[in-house]
């Protein structure tokens, strides 16, 4: 994503109603020095000197930032205020009674943050985070090989099938046993009309015939060759140099990649590459995956109340959430994406997000992901029956319900 000035209102932060110095524990490379992150400190720290924001900078890999966050949460330690979660660990944290419960700011969020990174706040009902920014899946196209984006699947592999006695590629995605694929799979499963679980996690809804369905689907297009040849070892990367290329003629893949193809000049794709949302299935709209991160209060935490009047801020400060956007970062506030127009990246990407959808922040996310690469990335790859992917998938998911 090109990163786009956003005009917009740029408040002062609003003063502090506690005192005493807060610890952002937060990773990625937004937090390093001269990153988003740091910004969005400084300009909080200019109108609340007495509760300045300091960022404590973990690993920029997610597992390795969780592992600090967690040595210092398991010991109830108090020198974390602020945690920078990724979308996926809330119901981890809650579990672990490692966050506070932050419901009481709902008035002061709805309406104002898109439902999307909201739903990836929540659990079981109650809301434990607060989201900063976030980020989506979406269809890149080449608008000199195809009139307009597909609106199927189906559209999608037939418009492949014609390009492909041009020898050129179709679709590349994340098809490699890892989190990428378990989110492409997913996006497809949701776009079919399949969930896993209820609005509060207390019980699965997981459908065995849509999953049987998409999972068919998929294994289909990696043999007829629909999907780009290498498919199933691809993650983001080697589908954005296939895309770039000229190899592939449609992509999945997050917003980041379209800079790098417009700064390309001799790129295939330069010039000739737009995004939209993902094809559905069966009449079903498209819907995407959504990432980022969340804003959520230690449990353990001495300086709470000014904590929350931070994360408060930072999600819905036009000034802060513009820092993001410059960053070429995905904000989570509303107005921002209704400022723009549906010709600019960032209003189609604001489309997207509208419908766009979190993996459940279910305790037990790791290990679903790790069942559905035993199960689901199988039945792709031709190692086991769909169905018998999906009805084992659907035993596991019985298991993990909420209490």
């Amino acid at each position: 994503m090109t990163a786009i000035a956003v005009a917009g209102c740029t408040p002062s932060a609003e003063e502090s109603s506690g005192g005493g110095e807060i610890v952002w524990a937060i990773g990625g490379a937004r937090s390093q020095p001269g990153g988003a992150n740091q910004l969005i400190a400084e300009l909080w720290n200019e109108n609340n000197p007495d509760s300045p924001v300091r960022i404590e900078v973990l690993p920029e890999a997610a597992d390795a930032a969780r592992e600090q966050q967690a040595l210092v949460l398991q010991a109830e330690g108090a020198e974390f205020d602020v945690l920078g979660l990724d979308v996926v660990w809330t119901g981890e944290y809650v579990e672990n009674g490692w966050i506070q419960d932050l419901s009481d700011l709902r008035t002061d969020l709805d309406g104002a943050i898109l439902p999307g990174p909201m739903e990836s706040s929540s659990w079981a009902g109650d809301l434990w985070a607060v989201p900063l920014n976030t980020n989506t899946g979406v269809l890149y196209y080449r608008t000199d090989l195809v009139d307009a984006a597909p609106e199927t699947w189906e559209e999608l592999c037939s418009a492949a099938a014609g390009l492909s006695a041009q020898g050129i590629g179709g679709f590349a995605g994340q098809g490699a046993r890892y989190e990428g694929f378990v989110v492409n799979w997913l996006e497809m499963y949701w776009s079919a009309g399949g969930d896993l679980y209820n609005e509060d996690q207390t019980e699965s809804v997981f459908d065995v015939d849509v999953a049987t369905e998409v999972t068919d689907f998929m294994r289909g297009s990696v043999a007829d060759g629909c999907f780009t040849a290498g498919y199933n070892t691809s993650m983001e990367e080697e589908s954005r140099i296939a895309f770039q290329s000229g190899d592939a003629s449609f992509m999945r893949n997050w917003p980041g990649p379209y800079s790098l193809i417009e700064n390309d000049p001799e790129s295939p794709a330069n010039g000739v590459t737009a995004i939209s949302g993902l094809p559905g299935f069966d009449g079903n709209a498209g819907v995407s995956a959504i990432g980022g991160f969340n804003n959520a209060v230690s449990a353990f935490s001495e300086n709470a109340e000014a904590a929350k009047d931070f994360v408060v801020w930072a999600a819905t400060s036009p000034e802060a959430q513009n820092i993001l956007v410059e960053a070429a970062t995905l904000p989570v506030l509303a107005s921002i994406y209704e400022e723009e127009t549906s010709d600019t990246i960032l209003g189609q990407l604001g489309e997207v997000l509208t419908t766009a959808r979190a993996r459940p922040a279910v305790p037990a996310w790791s290990a679903i992901s790790l069942e559905i690469q035993d199960t689901i990335f199988r039945a792709v790859n031709g190692e086991m029956e769909s169905r018998e992917a999906a009805e084992q998938l659907s035993a596991y998911l019985d298991t993990t319900v909420a209490e």
